[in-house]
């Protein structure tokens, strides 16, 4: 559908929100902060407010990345500047509608929660991926979730007509409109988005014309939020989406464990289990891998102690640099170790060797183009490779003198 310029006062994304396109005229042009913008004579954008995020769409050839009110005019931000003159304006239409059905939901759950059981929305958030409101109840049971859930459920399914329509503050004040709570030096007429026989409530976002066109809401997670709790929850083609995605999650996780829906996390939980006993099995097997290592390398006659090691991690470097110079205090031990793509170092000394670990670790790590660091007696690293592993031990048997 498209709608070619003409009216002024109400812009044309508030008087029809099902508007795709427009022809339009660009006013005003600038550009702040190195983003070009472009302020229209009409648009079918709408800009951000209300606790819903701005529409995305195209100004010509231009993306339009986002839209703010400024100063009571609509700014476009711009990929790229535009000229004045006419031109066309579009909206990315499944943005827009994920926006009216998830913004319509809300309006919905927020009238039944207060209506039905009493508990006031005190915040909305809608986000990219889940949207919430936060209501003034410390504590929800599921039961009562699920109550909630059901009621909305049913008032979808009634195809309730959802309407807007603008008032002045005279003529809203003897209407039972939910919330009165309006931006800091407003004036003039009231917009009011009516869910026919349930809500009448001030908003200036866009929504679908029945609550059946938001087509599902589920209630997904709530958390303890400023003494009340939030309710995390997701509408229309998003909850579709979502739900495509568990399942295809899931037929994945049925493939790899070889089961059923109903024994996933049965599963799941004794593989775990099997994986922490595996875990600290190895971690007694390294422990004693180490001690052992230790007590050979503290044998060997030369005071520059060195071994390389694959696969194992930095906390058993440490172990073993650790115990080769409790047994041996007067030598200096340099370990390394690679694991896949990550190659680690320590660098160690007893308590009778006269080096300054800190400042010789500094050295050590320069060889390798590295970046660690350390204190006292004992410094590590990582680097990107061990090419010049050899030239970093004739420098410690330099230092040593040996």
């Amino acid at each position: 559908m498209t709608y070619h310029a003409g009216m002024r006062g109400m812009p044309a994304y508030e008087r029809e929100p099902y508007l795709t396109e427009l022809d339009t005229v660009v006013v005003e042009v600038g550009e702040m902060a190195g983003q070009p913008w472009a302020v229209l004579e009409d648009t079918v954008l709408y800009p951000e407010g209300g606790g819903q995020p701005a529409d995305h769409g195209r100004l010509g050839e231009a993306h339009v990345v986002d839209v703010r009110t400024h100063e009571g005019a609509v700014r476009h931000l711009l990929e790229r500047p535009v000229a004045p003159g006419p031109t066309r304006v579009s909206v990315d239409w499944a943005r827009r509608f994920d926006h009216m059905q998830q913004h319509t939901g809300q309006h919905l759950l927020t009238a039944i929660a207060l209506g039905r059981f009493g508990w006031r929305t005190t915040a909305f958030h809608l986000g990219p991926a889940l949207s919430d409101v936060e209501l003034d109840v410390p504590t929800l049971s599921r039961d009562q979730l699920d109550a909630l859930e059901d009621a909305v459920a049913a008032e979808i399914r009634a195809a309730r007509p959802v309407r807007a329509r603008r008032v002045s503050p005279e003529e809203a004040a003897l209407l039972p409109v939910r919330s009165r709570l309006l931006p800091e030096g407003f004036s003039g007429d009231l917009r009011l988005i009516e869910i026919e026989g349930l809500d009448l409530n001030t908003c200036g976002g866009t929504h679908v014309r029945c609550t059946a066109e938001i087509e599902g809401l589920k209630l997904v997670a709530t958390e303890a939020m400023r003494g009340g709790t939030r309710v995390f929850f997701v509408a229309g083609g998003r909850l579709r989406r979502r739900l495509g995605t568990h399942e295809a999650r899931n037929a994945a996780l049925r493939a790899v464990l070889d089961t059923g829906d109903d024994e996933l996390v049965a599963i799941v939980r004794l593989k775990l289990e099997q994986l922490q006993g595996s875990q600290r099995r190895v971690r007694q097997l390294e422990e004693e891998a180490a001690e052992t290592r230790a007590s050979a390398l503290a044998t060997v006659p030369e005071r520059v102690v060195e071994a390389h090691f694959d696969g194992v991690d930095g906390a058993f470097l440490q172990k073993l640099a650790r115990a080769v110079v409790a047994a041996a205090p007067a030598k200096v031990v340099l370990l390394t170790a690679s694991r896949g793509e990550t190659h680690l170092l320590v660098l160690a000394a007893g308590e009778r060797c006269p080096l300054e670990v800190p400042a010789l670790g500094k050295q050590v790590l320069g060889v390798f183009d590295g970046k660690g660091g350390g204190s006292g007696r004992l410094v590590q690293g990582k680097v990107g490779s061990f090419a010049r592993r050899e030239e970093a031990i004739h420098l410690l048997r330099q230092a040593v003198g040996s």
